[in-house]
């Protein structure tokens, strides 16, 4: 059995939405707490809390007396940070290239478990608060849902790190669009859709023959392989493996 979005939830999903969309441009007021009230047919303490949140995630900003307005920031600033190695490698002065190996738009009928576990797709189908459009993207198997992009980044020339990356199709839908020898993804999902909060994991795993290709490594040599699932307007926007070959490949960090 699905769960069904809390109110507060909906309600900041739908002020996010008409941000993402210029609907409510940076700086200008958004509706009144009692419009938004009436609107969703909930009481004016459940859209103070979706409002206080939203603030608190630098989001909106509450200005006594004036009402609340979408903060000026909302569009550069990130609340997830995102290693890029595109930048990390150009500030380490090593020449910097990508190869896209494959791009493909994944249908209803092509998920697999993991990703259906991911994206919640069974969930969002009859929780979203746009239940018609979200309907008809699980009842219709030729429906896109998600893109799949795999790339190899290279550092002097040498594959540094092998990225698998699955986009929500219907949040992003020109994302398949662009040349991502050219443009780096974590760039451009962050300046599309500002990111509130993401998780990861770091793994040791033995190269599946794919990735031993691309990376240029025996099979079963071992990797350093980070998954990181990120979220924008409470749903998953992306998850992407990257798979570094363990040689070559370090993280490190300062306490």
């Amino acid at each position: 059995m699905t769960k069904s979005v809390p109110a507060y939830q909906r309600i900041k999903n739908a002020i996010l939405d008409n941000i993402h969309s210029g609907k409510w441009q940076a700086g200008e007021a958004i509706s009144t707490e009692m419009t938004l009230a009436e609107e969703f047919g909930v009481s004016r303490m459940t859209v103070n809390r979706a409002l206080k949140e939203l603030s608190e995630e630098r989001v909106l900003e509450r200005r006594q007396g004036s009402g609340t307005f979408v903060a000026q920031q909302q569009f550069n600033h990130t609340f997830v940070e995102v290693r890029n190695i595109a930048q990390d490698l150009r500030s380490a002065k090593r020449d910097y290239q990508a190869q896209v190996v494959s791009k493909r738009t994944i249908t209803v009928s092509m998920l697999d478990d993991e990703m259906r576990r991911k994206f919640d797709i069974e969930e969002v189908a009859v929780s979203s608060h746009s239940k018609s459009a979200a309907s008809k993207k699980i009842n219709n198997p030729e429906t896109a849902v998600l893109y799949e992009v795999k790339i190899i980044h290279f550092a002097d020339g040498l594959p540094i790190q092998f990225e698998e990356r699955w986009v929500d199709a219907n949040k992003i839908p020109e994302f398949i669009e662009q040349d991502f020898s050219e443009v780096n993804t974590s760039e451009y999902l962050i300046a599309k859709s500002p990111l509130e909060r993401g998780s990861y994991t770091i793994r040791a795993l033995a190269a599946p023959n794919e990735i031993a290709e691309a990376l240029q490594i025996a099979p079963q040599s071992p990797t350093l392989v980070l998954c990181r699932q990120t979220f924008s307007a409470g749903q998953v926007l992306t998850f992407v493996k990257m798979w570094h070959a363990g040689e070559r490949y370090q993280f490190s960090g300062e306490l």
